[in-house]
């Protein structure tokens, strides 16, 4: 198996880009519209918010899910008992930012939600038709007015050397929602786990999009689209001192939302949340 870099102007870029999530549970965009130097000037301005004390100001709350997540309550993995070494923020529109902060990562977070739904509605259209016939609903139209989709600004903290042992930046995992949707980070360490399970570097060249399935689409599309497992390993010599800072966006649908016989993305969610530990 083997990521490779769709070109978003390409004229087959679509369907290049659908079989890749198809066959891998990945796709990775170049010369796609999100704004570059954007994301640039988030990733520097953010790193001064978590090398400040700041951060301490807005810890998280656990009925909202959004604010500051430190280092002592970050996710432990499903089916992991050691902590990821990472903290991050939580942002939605409705919740708490620092001001000075604000207005760039709502222009991104309006720039990727647009930018996902197009994704989505490329995902649709490429399905095949007895695919297609499980949506509830055309999925670009599950996330409308969703109040629960999710921008995460990650920070991976230099490693002191005593980390927990096993301990990683990113155990494997699988995400919850319908997609994510990540621009390269500032440092290389993402991996994807190939079919045989073997793990597969993911293009991290600084200008690329990645995108992956998450649990939710895997739900409605029974199975079709995979949710991959994937990691940010550690890094190694002098790579060591340096942080990592990422941006994920999880798209989330509204709570209502029919994935399934079985689930709606409301109790799908709070499943997961309950496995993780952080409801």
């Amino acid at each position: 198996m083997k990521l490779v870099a769709v070109d978003y102007l390409a004229p087959n870029a679509e369907q290049a880009f659908v079989e890749s999530l198809h066959q891998t549970g990945f796709g990775v965009l170049k010369n796609h519209p999100i704004q570059q130097s954007l994301v640039d000037n988030i990733y520097r301005r953010w790193q001064a918010f978590f090398d400040s004390e700041e951060k301490q100001d807005f810890l998280f709350s656990k009925e909202t899910q959004d604010g500051y997540f430190p280092p002592s309550v970050s996710e432990t993995a499903k089916g992991f008992t050691v902590k990821d070494i990472k903290e991050y923020f939580h942002y939605y529109p409705w919740g708490r930012c620092p001001e000075a902060l604000r207005p760039q990562l709502a222009e991104y977070y309006q720039q990727a939600t647009d930018f996902a739904a197009t994704l989505l509605s490329w995902v649709e259209k490429h399905s095949p038709a007895q695919v297609a016939d499980k949506y509830s609903q055309p999925l670009s139209h599950m996330i409308k007015d969703s109040q629960q989709t999710l921008l995460r600004v990650l920070h991976y903290p230099p490693l002191s050397g005593d980390e927990e042992p096993s301990a990683i930046r990113a155990a494997a995992h699988e995400d919850i929602n319908l997609l994510t949707v990540l621009p390269a980070a500032n440092e290389p360490g993402l991996q994807v786990k190939g079919k045989s399970g073997e793990w597969i570097d993911v293009p991290c060249d600084f200008g690329n999009l990645i995108v992956n399935i998450g649990d939710m689409l895997q739900e409605a599309s029974g199975g079709y689209f995979p949710s991959t497992t994937h990691r940010v390993i550690n890094p190694q010599g002098t790579d060591q001192k340096k942080s990592r800072i990422s941006l994920p966006l999880f798209l989330h649908p509204r709570p209502d939302v029919v994935l399934s016989d079985r689930h709606t993305a409301d109790s799908y969610l709070k499943e997961r949340l309950r496995e993780l530990g952080v409801i």
